[in-house]
């Protein structure tokens, strides 16, 4: 996850000596007086500003004080494999782990990881080649999701969903010409979802490795959907087989 600097003195610092915060969040309603200072030299430095509920800091600091400040840095912290594969057994409700095969428009990764973190995805797998990473612009365009959701980088992706696999992972590919569609098939087990890019997909030899194979029924003219659209609609239907009970903020 993207790493946070939080407490006054601490983000100060980091901004004065340019020690790489590219994203400030301030608590709704904190007095600004003593935060001048810091407001000043991000902006004079083109750090971004955002003002958000308390709840929303405290979610990202962990409970930790945050004197209602906290600054995310641009240098993403990835996870190993063996964590996410851990914080997704640690879930009651199933374990839920999302790969994506060389997705480099980083647009789409922003995007994919909004949706990932709305419908709870455990953790992210991506490949440390012809891949895009998690940068500020993804952060951003992820509307923060970024800080919420666990990313390892692996060498080989194909190699990764065997070891997957080897721990009981159900392997799911999402490919068109699939002939079995997302409503008819079981999702009720521990999954890795792997998603390929708009124009070419899940490549060959990731399709070797998946158990599976489904598809999102089409009734349009277009034959494909952004890859964060895709995943939207099918962990949708994931969250619903499973009996999630809908949040108090659901949409």
């Amino acid at each position: 996850m993207h790493k946070i600097v939080s407490g006054i003195n601490a983000v100060r610092e980091n901004i004065k000596e340019d020690k790489g915060i590219v994203e400030l969040f301030i608590a709704k309603g904190r007095k600004i007086e003593r935060l001048k200072e810091i407001l000043d030299l991000a902006r004079e430095k083109s750090v971004s500003i955002k003002f958000k509920d308390k709840i929303y800091l405290d979610k990202l600091a962990s409970g930790s004080p945050h004197q209602g400040i906290i600054g995310i840095l641009g240098t993403y912290g990835y996870f190993h494999l063996e964590d996410l594969i851990r914080i997704s057994r640690e879930r009651k409700d199933g374990g839920l782990l999302l790969a994506a095969d060389h997705i480099t428009d980083t647009g789409n990764l922003g995007s994919l990881i909004r949706t990932a973190v709305f419908f709870g995805v455990h953790g992210l797998i991506l490949p440390r080649d012809r891949s895009a990473s998690i940068t500020s612009a993804v952060h951003k365009t992820s509307a923060g999701g970024s800080a919420y959701l666990p990313v390892a980088r692996v060498v080989n992706i194909a190699r990764t969903l065997k070891e997957l696999g080897d721990e009981g992972f159900w392997i799911v590919g999402a490919a068109g010409e699939s002939t079995t569609h997302i409503y008819e098939f079981d999702w009720r087990r521990d999954l890795v979802l792997v998603l390929g890019s708009e124009d070419k997909g899940v490549s060959r030899i990731v399709r070797d490795k998946c158990h599976h194979l489904v598809c999102i029924p089409r009734f349009g003219h277009l034959d494909s959907l952004n890859v964060s659209v895709a995943a939207g609609i099918i962990l949708s239907e994931i969250v619903r087989q499973r009996g999630a009970i809908l949040s108090e903020g659901s949409l």
